[in-house]
């Protein structure tokens, strides 16, 4: 697997250089995959690289922390701004790898990171693909969900925490998840913004052609959040699927479907297409 190598990360601040690992598969015009808050082994994108890598370069990044990216002990955890520092290193990969412009694709914490690029470097951008998206910050439902997560990770059940230091490295996985959760806690308590949103008010000023995949089952989705995305992003094309959750491009009954209408768009948004 490749490697990046970056001068500096405010993922990582105290860490230079740093290196990102990657996956680089096929060739056209650049598709880069944005992994979840769990990274890239517990919701694979394996089915879109085979797929899509026929008709784009598809790269998929482990994020600083995540997979065989620096070491998880460089860390040092997750701020509560950590979507905009995670989209400002990406970023930094894509002047690394030499690529102007490229379409994004993000599962979950990873479509935020892809949506903050929208509105920050919108000239970067072909087209997004927002899957399992996040837009408030305050999320009610999952907040036991979190707490578990910050405080008794254990209590997932020792298959989930295999994977998590497969995932993070044995040493270092609990410390990483719970700081992750930590993190989603902080933001919903943050009481110095009075925008109940995760883009700081700017998710409307995205331009670039947008498509948002998200599963009927998604537990991490609060009652209106996708009516509240839809108001800002009025011109977006959205596929709701009925038997998917939180990871519909991993799930078996849904990868299929999701890797179809996530071609279908980008071919329709593809350079002299």
């Amino acid at each position: 697997m490749p490697t990046a190598t970056l001068q500096s990360s405010p993922l990582v601040p105290s860490v230079s250089p740093i290196e990102i690992y990657y996956r680089d598969e096929g060739e056209g015009p650049p598709l880069v995959l944005l992994h979840g808050g769990w990274g890239y082994s517990l919701n694979p994108f394996n089915r879109q690289l085979e797929i899509l890598s026929s008709d784009f370069r598809v790269i998929s990044p482990d994020r600083s922390g995540y997979g065989r990216s620096n070491h998880s002990g460089e860390f040092g955890g997750f701020s509560i701004d950590f979507h905009y520092r995670a989209a400002s290193e990406t970023l930094s990969l894509l002047d690394s790898l030499g690529i102007e412009r490229a379409f994004l694709w993000g599962h979950s914490d990873g479509a935020v990171i892809a949506a903050i690029i929208g509105f920050i470097a919108p000239e970067r951008l072909r087209g997004l693909v927002l899957e399992a998206f996040h837009y408030y910050r305050l999320k009610p439902r999952s907040r036991e969900f979190f707490e578990t997560l910050a405080y008794k990770p254990e209590d997932l059940g020792p298959e989930l925490c295999e994977r998590f230091a497969l995932e993070f490295g044995q040493e270092h996985w609990r410390e990483l998840i719970t700081s992750h959760a930590k993190a989603w806690l902080k933001l919903a308590a943050e009481d110095d913004d009075p925008r109940d949103d995760l883009y700081r008010g700017e998710l409307s000023n995205i331009i670039a052609p947008t498509l948002i995949i998200h599963g009927r089952l998604d537990p991490r989705t609060e009652p209106g959040e996708l009516d509240s995305v839809l108001k800002q992003l009025p011109g977006a094309e959205m596929h709701i699927l009925e038997a998917a959750a939180h990871s519909p491009h991993s799930e078996s009954a849904s990868a299929d479907l999701v890797t179809q209408i996530a071609r279908e768009f980008l071919t329709r948004a593809k350079p002299n297409s």
